[in-house]
């Protein structure tokens, strides 16, 4: 018995990397799989149908069902289509996972509008419109007294969670996936339906082009191996896993650690409004020994790839 028998998934991005390695390890626990990729390079630029038609056969050649979708699911028509396959095809959907997405990297002040927009489009829109489509979908189920009991898991990144120089298009999409999934969630929970979201370390095209070249050891464990990521992600798509939602999970070779968003930390009061002054005096206390500059937390994938957060020693508060 597969974790996943007798359910029917949609998997964008999933002609290369973590993808892929979803849709293989979806059909070996059971599943029928929609293995959409519209086959374009990294930037977003071109479009190829043998990536999605590659993973397909490969499905196919292992005694799985799948089939190929090629559209563009940034876009209304791409993204009802890529369900509408489903459904035609197997009658049913269960599980939408969200992978779509390009790298524009630029430092901000060089940074086109057309680069901001492309990335947003292809990560936050397309992951809004497929998220929009199923949850529809599963919603008129329930309305209609039928089971629904969707599962959606979506892709962010420690790019949004943490951040990382030269990626502020790319890393305000993926922390936007983070909050999108946690707020769907919410809505969505009456229906029986539950959305997450992982940020996985793995090395794939838009890895390497950000942290170079993450090889591994000969004789060791892959630790970014992209087919690392697929368990977590068919468990949070399994029965199992219908107590969990609106989590952040990441997830690299063996560690999987569980994320939490924005929350206070200290504060200061009083009864009456600020002033300037009195804040200058008093926002030491706020800091304490905290730093008062930002630097990313030390990521298993920033360590991975020998990179370091850009301060050493934050400075911090006059009184820290």
């Amino acid at each position: 018995m597969g974790a996943l028998d007798g359910k029917v998934a949609v998997i964008t991005g999933a002609g290369r990397g973590i993808g892929r390695g979803e849709a293989l390890l979806f059909a070996a626990e059971g599943a029928r799989v929609v293995v959409n990729d519209l086959g374009g390079e990294w930037d977003g630029t071109g479009a190829d149908r043998r990536a999605s038609s590659q993973v397909v056969e490969e499905i196919r050649g292992a005694g799985g069902e799948a089939v190929a979708h090629f559209d563009d699911i940034s876009e209304p028509s791409g993204a009802e289509s890529l369900l509408n396959l489903a459904l035609a095809t197997w009658g049913r959907l269960d599980v939408a996972v969200n992978n779509a997405g390009i790298l524009r990297d630029k430092m901000v002040f060089n940074m086109e509008a057309e680069d901001w927009d492309a990335v947003m489009k292809v990560h936050l829109r397309g992951h809004f419109l497929v998220t929009k489509a199923a949850c529809a979908h599963w919603r008129s189920l329930a309305k209609a007294g039928q089971p629904a009991g969707g599962r959606i898991v979506n892709t962010s990144s420690t790019s949004g969670l943490l951040g990382n120089i030269g990626q502020s298009n790319y890393g305000a999409a993926k922390a936007g996936i983070a909050a999108f999934s946690c707020i769907v969630a919410m809505e969505v929970q009456r229906y029986g339906v539950t959305v997450n979201a992982i940020a996985p370390g793995a090395r794939t095209r838009m890895t390497e082009k950000t942290f170079g070249d993450l090889s591994v050891t000969e004789g060791q464990l892959d630790s970014l191996a992209p087919e690392n990521v697929a368990p977590l992600v068919v468990y949070l798509a399994s029965d199992a896993a219908a107590h969990i939602t609106g989590q952040v999970f990441y997830v690299q070779g063996g560690i999987i650690q569980l994320y939490r968003g924005w929350g206070p930390v200290s504060e200061v009061r009083k009864d009456e409004r600020w002033t300037p002054s009195e804040l200058a005096e008093r926002m030491g206390e706020l800091f304490g020994d905290r730093p008062t500059t930002y630097a990313p937390d030390r990521s298993p994938l920033r360590l991975t790839a020998g990179i370091e957060p850009p301060f050493e020693s934050p400075p911090t508060s006059p009184s820290g």
